[in-house]
């Protein structure tokens, strides 16, 4: 078995949009409003290729012999005024297919991500874990990260 990671192409986006649709059928099984709030807009291939557009915007996959089989989408933003320049990485999306999971695709793939970032300077990084999903959330401690914030949600039902 041998896992590789590279950029995202345009011939990759209909996997990639297959791979999306099974992360936000997992997600919202455990936070309904992720679907509305923190995944991509209605028009996936065309947000999918617009990560592949942009200079502070990228688009891995994750292969197992060749076949993707996971992604990672990350921006960079900056940080506030008095951070004196300095930007944050964010890892948005990381998905890896449930038949794939456990055998180093997601770590590879945080990995070059947190290389690149490196490469262009930045030392602070962030990767949202929704609640409940402590598989994510020792994925990313595995790696360094510790919690700094968590997002309160509340919906009016308006029945």
């Amino acid at each position: 078995m041998h896992i590789s990671v590279r950029s995202a192409t345009n011939h990759d986006i209909p996997h990639l949009v297959t791979l999306y649709r099974s992360m936000e059928s997992e997600q919202i099984v455990r936070k309904p409003v992720w679907a509305l709030t923190d995944g991509l807009d209605e028009r996936f291939e065309l947000e999918l290729f617009h990560l592949l557009e942009h200079d502070n915007k990228w688009l891995l996959v994750g292969e197992i012999d060749s076949v993707v089989v996971g992604f990672l989408a990350s921006t960079i933003s900056p940080m506030l005024g008095r951070a004196d320049g300095e930007q944050i990485g964010t890892m948005s999306l990381i998905y890896t297919d449930p038949e794939a999971r456990g055998v180093g695709v997601g770590h590879q793939m945080l990995e070059t991500q947190l290389a690149a970032f490196r490469d262009l300077g930045l030392a602070y990084f962030d990767a949202p874990v929704g609640p409940g999903q402590r598989a994510a959330k020792n994925f990313f401690e595995s790696h360094g990260f510790a919690a700094r914030s968590i997002i309160m949600h509340h919906h009016d039902n308006k029945d």
